[in-house]
């Protein structure tokens, strides 16, 4: 399956954007031995940063769609990690999303499914992944999501 993510992301009607370049002194990824840790990857779309505070500015299902992209510019970072070549890809081990929400919003697990729905779409069991989704009072220049993730390679 692994090798036949190209394949899949075209099926599904997806394009993986470039993988984002740091915006401060940080590397977008580290691999360390057969694990690979991917930087916050932030929601953005075609026509820029996706910004908003769920609860407020933003539904759910926007904050999901949001999440969906963070996990779009996750799976490029992973594919420039592995030079593009899908067979170095294993598995998701863990993300953590942190969704930009009101206090009063208790929905994080649905926004950040955006993002984990995806992956398993896209790469089946090897998407499955464990998980945690935190509410953010701010993330940088308002975006709705950020969402970095722990990969393993073959």
């Amino acid at each position: 399956m692994t090798t036949d993510i190209d394949a899949r992301l075209e099926e599904l009607g997806l394009t993986l954007p470039e993988a984002m370049a740091p915006v401060a002194n940080y590397v977008p990824f580290v691999q360390v031995g057969n694990m690979l840790f991917v930087s916050g990857q932030i929601s953005k779309d075609d026509s820029g940063p996706i910004e908003g505070k769920v609860g407020a500015e933003l539904s759910p299902e926007q904050g999901a769609e949001a999440a969906k992209n963070c996990g779009l510019a996750l799976l490029a970072q992973v594919k420039a990690a592995c030079g593009g070549d899908w067979s170095k890809f294993k598995r998701v081990v863990k993300l953590t999303g942190f969704v930009n929400s009101t206090p009063e919003f208790g929905g994080q697990p649905v926004v950040i499914n955006g993002c984990s729905d995806l992956l398993v779409e896209v790469l089946g069991d090897a998407g499955r992944h464990s998980r945690s989704a935190v509410s953010a009072g701010a993330l940088p220049g308002n975006v709705a999501v950020e969402i970095e993730g722990i990969f393993e390679l073959a």
